[in-house]
């Protein structure tokens, strides 16, 4: 995505670590243990003295797994159908999952996403160690391309910070890219500032449908994007304040790039967007027509939705590049609430009627998945 000025944040790694307990960090265990008892860093989800099946893999920092990385992990599982149980820590590493590895499962242990962090601090500016700089794509802190992926109670951050690097312009930062078909997220964090979640595709003309449900997202730029056919569902994006920019917008929360022939974008529904920054100084989002695909049509609807103070009500959208108006896009909402919602020039805000909403739906999206709760 495009860069734009950028603010001295406040300290994503000190968040980080205050969401982390210490002792996950430490590896202990996610509750308090009672006296004589032993820590199960594990949970309800077996051990590796009491694996659940052959193909279960056990993750801890301190070495009470069979891994001490989830990347490691990950290099483990070869094939298909592997489950990967994560206990409480701060993991600072990048992670990939290939085609190869199918029907992936990742569990955070302790069922509580602050406790199970994968971290790292790349940006698409940033050097790499032979040469050039990483890229967006190369910027994720986990790339997810298999099918079949599914993440539980995970925290997905990129705590690369603009202030620490002033002389680095390609300041995006993703968390995580994932490009999969039938990919969900339940209970899952997702921390950044500009490019948070790149939710996308393996190739241009290759469909993937992608589900999040019950998951936070937070950043400034951009940080919802990609071409993927994506439900979000009783989902929480929240705008981060700047104090680098004058004025309004500070940014904005959607980006969608849909392929011109995908007829399923992004859906947003019984969600919520709230920010920290002041009222009306974000825009709800902008359509992003690559280079790369001059044809695009971005596809955005966000329906029963409450929108709060943050989002600017009287324009929510705008453009990316004056050459590719939003109005020319498929940008739709429907029975949104909120101080964000009210609809005081509606020519800039397409509303669907209750016949064309009935064409957006989760199943009407994800087609014949049906991902687990």
């Amino acid at each position: 995505m495009l860069s734009q000025p950028h603010r001295s944040s406040l300290s994503r790694r000190g968040f980080l670590g205050a969401s982390a307990a210490a002792g996950a960090v430490l590896g202990l265990a996610s509750g308090p243990a009672r006296a004589g008892t032993r820590p199960r860093p594990f949970g309800r989800y077996g051990s590796p003295a009491a694996r659940r099946d052959p193909r279960t893999l056990y993750v801890h920092p301190g070495g009470a797994g069979d891994f001490t990385t989830v990347r490691d992990a990950v290099t483990a599982a070869s094939g298909s159908g592997y489950t990967l149980v994560i206990a409480p820590g701060v993991y600072r590493q990048t992670v990939a999952v290939d085609p190869a590895r199918t029907e992936m499962t990742w569990i955070g242990a302790s069922e509580n996403p602050r406790d199970v962090v994968i971290v790292y601090d790349n940006a698409a500016g940033t050097p790499k160690p032979g040469g050039g700089t990483y890229g967006t794509t190369g910027s994720a802190t986990a790339t997810v391309q298999a099918d079949g992926f599914t993440a539980r109670w995970i925290t997905f951050a990129n705590d690369w910070l603009r202030a620490d690097h002033p002389d680095i312009t390609g300041t995006q930062a993703v968390a995580l890219k994932v490009q999969g078909d039938r990919s969900a997220f339940h209970h899952c964090r997702f921390l950044g500032h500009q490019d948070t979640l790149y939710a996308d595709t393996m190739a241009l003309g290759t469909f993937a449908r992608q589900y999040f449900a019950h998951c936070y997202a937070e950043g400034d730029v951009d940080f919802v994007f990609g071409r993927a056919t994506a439900v979000f569902e009783h989902c929480h994006f929240r705008t981060l304040d700047r104090t680098d920019l004058p004025a309004a917008p500070y940014g904005f929360v959607f980006a969608p790039s849909t392929a011109g022939a995908n007829p399923l974008g992004f859906l947003v529904t019984r969600s919520r967007v709230s920010s920290e920054a002041p009222d009306g100084f974000y825009k709800l989002a902008r359509p992003w027509v690559p280079s790369s695909d001059t044809t695009a049509r971005p596809m955005l609807t966000v329906r029963d939705t409450r929108l709060g103070p943050g989002v600017d009500a009287v324009a929510p959208y705008t453009n990316m590049r004056d050459a590719h108006p939003w109005q020319s896009m498929r940008f739709a909402e429907y029975r949104n609430t909120g101080p964000g919602a009210v609809v005081s020039v509606p020519e800039n805000r397409p509303q669907l009627s209750a016949s064309q909403a009935a064409s957006h739906t989760r199943d009407r999206y994800l087609g014949d998945w049906r991902p687990g709760a």
